[in-house]
This record gives C-alpha cells, structure tokens and sequence, in this order.
C-alpha cells in the first residue's frame, strides 16, 4: 500500500527541515571513512597496545582484512536488566571468530536505574545520565582499531546515550543488541494497586516490599511498558536489531541464538564486505520517523518526545514535537500494554509483539518500508517471528489474526484510529500529554492549581488531606536547567487515589514524568522551563488553570493584565549532594526538553 499522506507530509518536512545538518553529518562519516584512523595503518606501538590485553587472539587479530568488532557494554550486577550481559563478551568472542572477526570490549558505560532512584537525588543525575553514556560510547570507539561495534544496552537513557554516541562514529557499522525481560511475576495492575493502597495508609512497608519483589524478581527488563521496552520496540523499527529480538526472554535457547546472529550478521555489513552499512546510513529521517511512528502506535513512554529529538540530532536530523503531534493523529493505537492496558510486554510479545505492529503498519501504508536496516532483507523483515527449530534460528510469517485481540489488533480494528500523544499550547508554554491510558472523558480538566516546587512536598500534602478536591498539581522547577529533570514517578499513586475518589485531577510540570505514567493526565516536559523564566513561574495558588488534550490547550485562566504584570516567583537553590554538583554545568548549559534537554549537544551545534 502506499505510503499514507500526512506521514509523507512529515517526513518531508523533516527532510527539509535537516537539509544543512544531515548534508554536513553524511559528508563528516564519508571523510571519517575515507581519511579517518584504519588499523592496518596505525603505528606499531598503538597496534601493540592495543592487542596487549588479548593474548588469545592477537595472532588473529593482525591481519588487515579480519574484521576486529568492538563492544561496547551496559553490564553491571545490581540491576536487573544489565546483569545479563556478564556472558556476552566472551560468548561473542567465539561467535565472531566463527564468522572469521575476532571481537573485543571497547569500554563500558554506566547504566542506573530509575526503579532504584525514583523520588530520590539519584534522579537528578538521570537524565545527564544519557550524556556521560554518549561520551563513554565516544570514549570507547575513539581507539580506532574497530570496523564495526555491538552495543549492549537495552534501559531508559543506556539506548539513547549509546546511540548518540555511536552515531558520532556514523561510519562504522553497527548493531543494537537487547538482553530482553524478565518473567512474568507479580502484575504490574496489582503492583499499583498496593502503591495505591500504601499511598493510603491501608497497608504497610512490609506488604509493599513484598508485592515490589514480587513484581521485579530476577534478571532482565521489567516487564511494563515503559521507557526501557519502548526502547526495545523503536530499535526494531529502525532496523538495528536482528529482527524479533526486543522481546525473547534472558537465558532461553532463542536470546542467545538471536544474538549470535548479531554478531555474525555485524560481521557480513563490515568495514570491507560487499554489504558495508554504516549506522550513520540505516539512522536516517525514515528511520527516525519510523521509530516515532511505532511509538505513537503502541501507547510507549513518553521520555523518548526528549530522546529521540536528541539522538535524531546526532545524526543531523531535525524531529520536533509538532511532528510527533501530527503523526498520532495518523497513526492508530494498536496495542493495550501495561500501563495503557492490563498485559504485560511477555503478553505482547506472545499475542505477536513488535514484529505483527510493525507488519501491520507496513501493511496499513503507515510505516516506511523502504529503509536500509541491519537485515539483509530490509523493513519487511521486522514483520515476522523468530523462532529455533532444530537448533536453527528461522523467521515465520504472522497469522492474518492477533494472538489476543486484548492486547494487540490489526490496522483495520484498532484500539483507537489515533496515537496516544497530545502537544498542549497556551499562555504557560509547550508541553505533552500521553493520553492512550487516560479515559476520554478525563482528556480535559479545569481546576484550581496547587503549586509546588518539589514533589515530596506534593507527597506531604497528600498526607495531610489538602488535596481532597478537583485540583491541578504544579510542580515547577523541575526542568533540566533546574535540578536535571527527574521523573516524578511517586506521585502516580497519590495522584491514582485523588482520581480514585472521585476528583477531576491532572498534574502540570516542567518535569518529566515516568514512562510507566498512566490514568492520570499529566502535562510535562512544560517549555520553558520556570528556571530561566517560564511561564509556570507565574502561577499562584488557586488560579484555574486547564489542561485540555482536545483541544491542544495548557493555559491559566488569569486576566491577561493581571498575568502580564505578574513577577516570577523565586527559584530555590541548587541542592548539593550525592554528587548533584558535579553535573552543575551540564545543567547551566542544557536545552529544553523539545531540543534534548542537552548541554553536550548544544554547545557541540548539533
């Protein structure tokens, strides 16, 4: 079918919007490539230094035309979806000696988890986070001594940050390769529903320790549909996995044959084959548009209207809001996954998963199909399954029906003829709204605001009954200029249990919020931002303020003359401690949400 005309519309606009940019990207990984470091021509003593580690190999590694990988690895043991991938070096080793490469780890990058630091200082280091992974990936490949590179990463800022900075190095061939969820343990519905009934008093820490653990109970991702797994899901959209890797749990026959397919495959796009594609290539504007268009139709996390902007930029691609606005309104809602449904990603992946989204968006005209990708046989072939069989790694073709109709459907009956994202405008700024797990009736809400400059103060008043009415919570100063943009995760229960009661609630901030955010409508990534002067920093408590997904609205309902004569409250100091200071400068210098939320990509005019 072809291609549908507002998704044409878009990507064109992108295209010309990315003209210069993505002219002068292409032209440095052609230069790169042509004129850049080569091993084979590099001093002995750097050749030396650099084989020294690998006595195994190094009589392999020598020879000009053996492909030498390089891995860049997100491993760590105190986080569920990292500890996978302590095997995976040495394991790759050997499957790329059987391809005829030899492989080795370039360097590691640091992977925290948002689970851990939620409402806590941690998450103010979050998402710059995603920066300090982009110049470790960076750190890594600036060896040179590598003609391709497998990046193991899979959680919310690790796949961001190690594709910006891999595609710095847009020359090299490259491939994603996820470690994929856990199991099924406690459901997420019931997880929340103890968060709730804590929020209330109606049960304890010990019943709530009980449930979490219950829920998040061994290795790999979680198995909501947040930040992490809508990861998974944009990565095959832009053909940098091996087809149908997003979702095959740790530890089974198929992970690991899956990723010795990576490998292998890495090996046959090399530096020197008949097949060279470079990433800098397969991440063009389809494939950007492709990954926000799968976004759109599988209700995934909003974090990535901050992330893909930025690793767009890193290849020289311009995306903004206003195209993911008019893209959900294109693309039909074709899945119900935690939390915007009761499934979880192990439900989605066995009613069909990625694979049969992707198929039917292709099939539907609502997906580029015609892109360059890690597979061999393009787009289409993230449209089917893999399986083993007989030791062998195959791909099969989906039945023309959903696995479960619950959780995922067909281009002809979706859950919704439109995604699940909103851009609000108005005389406090731009923001977004997720709305694919907010009921219809709940898209608008006016009411007096409560204003709040820290989200344990929010918690505090919850508590104390002063939010037991129809309310908009303000959080502000929450912006990445301000304390790093934390995601305000906790007040999902106290916010649920308002809801819960009966009360006509929504949460505005310049902050972000979970990407497991769901009933309750949320207005975040407000721009600008109060630090600095936004618009939020004229609120008082008790003005009416509406926030309406409908209409596209975000605005406080305040006598113009008296709004313009209205002075900015003033800012609170920057908090210190676990190590907040040191990042004082990536936080003076960062964009708006909109751009990356980035200082490292703005001062590098990217």
């Amino acid at each position: 079918m072809s291609l549908h005309s507002e998704i044409a519309a878009v990507t064109d606009r992108v295209i010309v919007r990315s003209k210069e940019r993505r002219a002068a990207y292409l032209d440095l990984i052609r230069r790169e490539r042509e004129s850049g470091a080569d091993r084979p021509k590099l001093g002995c003593a750097n050749l030396a230094h650099a084989y020294a580690g690998t006595d195994e190999q190094r009589d392999l590694m020598t020879p000009a035309n053996r492909m030498n990988i390089g891995i860049v690895t997100s491993y760590n043991d105190m986080l569920s979806a990292h500890a996978v991938y302590y095997r995976y070096p040495e394991q790759m080793k050997i499957w790329a000696l059987e391809a005829g490469a030899t492989a080795q780890v370039a360097g590691g990058v640091p992977a925290m988890c948002d689970g851990v630091t939620q409402g806590y200082a941690g998450m103010e280091l979050s998402l710059f986070s995603r920066d300090t992974i982009a110049l470790s990936t960076g750190i890594a490949l600036s060896h040179r001594v590598f003609e391709g590179a497998a990046l193991l990463g899979i959680c919310d800022k690790i796949v961001p940050g190690l594709l910006i900075g891999a595609l710095r190095f847009g020359h090299l061939p490259m491939v994603m390769i996820p470690g994929g969820p856990m199991r099924s343990g406690l459901a997420n519905k019931a997880k929340a529903a103890v968060r709730e009934a804590y929020a209330e008093g109606k049960v304890g820490r010990e019943e709530l320790l009980e449930a979490e653990i219950a829920a998040y109970h061994s290795k790999g991702t979680c198995t909501f549909y947040g930040t992490a797994n809508s990861n998974q899901m944009m990565m095959e959209a832009m053909g940098l996995h091996v087809p149908g890797a997003a979702f095959a749990n740790p530890g089974t026959k198929l992970r690991q044959e899956l990723t010795r397919a990576a490998v292998q495959r890495l090996v046959e796009i090399g530096w020197n084959g008949n097949d060279y594609r470079p990433i800098g290539h397969i991440v063009d504007e389809k494939a950007i548009v492709n990954a926000a268009i799968v976004l759109l139709a599988t209700g995934g996390s909003t974090n990535h209207l901050i992330h893909v902007p930025a690793f767009a930029r890193a290849a020289g691609i311009l995306i903004d809001w206003d195209d993911f606005d008019r893209l959900s309104r294109a693309v039909p809602l074709l899945t119900r996954v935690y939390p915007n449904g009761s499934a979880d990603v192990n439900g989605f992946e066995d009613a069909g998963g990625p694979s049969f989204v992707i198929r039917e968006l292709l099939k539907g005209g609502l997906m580029h199909g015609d892109t360059l990708t890690v597979a061999k046989d393009g787009m289409s072939a993230y449209g089917r399954k893999p399986a083993v069989e007989d030791d062998a790694l195959v791909w099969h073709d989906h039945p023309e029906k959903s696995g479960d109709e619950t959780i995922v459907r067909t281009i002809d009956a979706p859950f919704s003829p439109e995604g699940g994202f909103r851009i609000l405008k108005g005389n406090l700024g731009r923001a977004c709204i997720k709305v694919s797990a907010v009921e219809l009736d709940r898209w608008t809400i006016e009411a007096p605001c409560r204003v709040f400059s820290d989200q344990s103060e929010v918690q505090t008043a919850f508590k104390a009954g002063e939010l037991e009415r129809d309310v908009v919570v303000v959080v502000r100063f929450q912006g990445p200029r301000a304390n790093g943009m934390p995601e305000l995760h906790k007040l999902t229960p106290p916010l649920g249990v308002l809801q819960n009661r009966g009360f006509r609630v929504a949460l505005v901030t310049d902050g972000r919020m979970s990407g497991a955010s769901g009933k309750v409508p949320c207005a975040i990534h407000l721009s600008p931002e109060a630090l600095g002067g936004g618009p939020i920093g004229k609120l008082r408590d008790g003005d009416v303020v509406r926030v309406c997904a409908e209409e596209g609205l975000l605005e406080a309902l305040v006598d113009p003359a008296e709004w313009a004569a209205r002075e900015q409250c003033v800012a609170p100091p920057p908090a210190e401690g676990t190590g907040r200071e040191l990042f004082a400068m990536m936080r003076h210098y960062a964009s708006e949400a909109e751009m990356g939320g980035s200082a490292m990509l703005a001062e590098a005019g990217l």
